[in-house]
């Protein structure tokens, strides 16, 4: 089949609901190549909302493509690490693109809309790089991959109170409370169709919908009339570093192998058959390469990205993510470390601008819905 991916889109888009965002007052970063809101308001209020009410986001940077045709399944066997031929119709896996060399080339969400279809959703800023590897693994498949990344809009209603939301929505019809986790589903918005999942990026229960750009300004209204509280970029990232779930470009990179980010399992080593990766992979890191730990921090002062990891004043890793947890209320992070250090309880330090911050690696996620009341 002709493959329909098309060339780099420019940069620094504006997604289809940006007026509704400006007529709110939101304040505006560049991520991923696209102008999105980083807050409406507070920071903390807006993740409050998500962890007690329901948030709303726009996640409309994220980049769509549709596998279609008669070897899709066959074909995201070999082009992803997953095993996306086990997915059943209706259902959805978290995955990984590789580069030959074991890297991480973005980590994906595949969804089986039904027996030769899939919807593949990847990381905005790394939307080329999908585009191109999707492209060059499909030459001997029978398969047609589609961007469909600016036809289609994607909201997300996270937290406890999601379900109640999007039913109070009349325009908005769907099998919300039915939908089991990571699984999809075939709704309407007024005359336009909307998939369903539940799925999300926040710890939280919730759903994500994609629709027709066109359509989703007066679904956004419509969600925001019925509870949902809009929230940006800043409460997205603090919500995902309580969950410990990992950000391309922080945790996760071409220089990272999925065992040292704790996703090896993702990793579907027993399917048969070859898969772009996979030698590397089953030959694994070099010795004594870092691992992705969780850090608690004391005091107030939270370690950032970048910043080092100590143990007897010598580096022995770098913090990916970090921030004084909304949630929690004590600094987390997330850090590699050498692998003598990673061990849960291990003391370390976080050389926050000059001063050694006592801390301690701790299991991840920092934050479980099911563990809190």
């Amino acid at each position: 089949m002709e493959n329909s991916v098309p060339d780099s889109e420019p940069t620094s888009r504006d997604s289809p609901l940006h007026d509704v965002h400006v007529a709110v007052g939101a304040a505006f970063t560049d991520f991923g190549g696209w102008r999105m809101p980083v807050r409406y308001g507070s920071d903390l209020a807006e993740h409050e909302s998500v962890r007690t009410g329901a948030g709303l986001f726009d996640l409309s940077h994220m980049a769509e493509f549709m596998v279609e045709g008669t070897h899709a399944a066959a074909f995201l066997d070999y082009a992803l690490a997953g095993a996306a031929s086990a997915i059943t119709i209706g259902r959805a896996k978290y995955s990984l693109l590789l580069a030959e060399g074991g890297g991480i080339l973005d980590d994906l969400v595949v969804y089986r809309l039904d027996e030769q279809r899939f919807l593949v959703v990847a990381n905005a800023g790394n939307h080329d790089v999908v585009a191109a590897a999707l492209a060059q693994r499909r030459a001997e498949f029978d398969v047609a991959v589609t961007d469909d990344t600016d036809r289609c809009a994607l909201i997300a209603v996270q937290g406890p109170r999601s379900v109640e939301v999007l039913e109070r929505v009349s325009a908005l019809r769907a099998s919300f409370a039915d939908l089991s986790y990571y699984a999809i589903t075939e709704g309407s918005y007024a005359e336009a169709t909307v998939l369903v999942a539940r799925t999300g990026y926040t710890g939280e229960d919730g759903y994500e919908l994609y629709l027709d750009a066109a359509a989703a300004p007066a679904l956004w209204n419509d969600l925001v009339a019925a509870g949902a509280t809009p929230a940006g970029l800043a409460a997205r990232d603090t919500l995902r570093l309580e969950a410990g779930m990992p950000l391309y470009g922080h945790e996760l990179s071409t220089e990272t192998f999925p065992v040292q980010a704790g996703i090896g399992r993702v990793v579907a080593l027993s399917k048969p058959g070859p898969f772009v990766g996979r030698e590397a992979v089953e030959h694994g890191p070099a010795e004594g390469a870092r691992v992705l730990v969780g850090l608690e921090a004391d005091g107030k002062r939270a370690g950032r990205a970048g910043y080092p990891v100590l143990a007897d004043g010598e580096v022995i890793g770098e913090v990916t993510s970090g921030a004084l947890s909304p949630t929690l209320r004590i600094p987390i992070a997330m850090a590699y470390v050498d692998p003598a250090f990673a061990a849960v309880g291990t003391e370390v330090g976080i050389d926050v601008r000059g001063t050694a911050v006592p801390a301690r690696v701790v299991p991840l996620p920092f934050y479980s819905r099911k563990a809190l009341p």
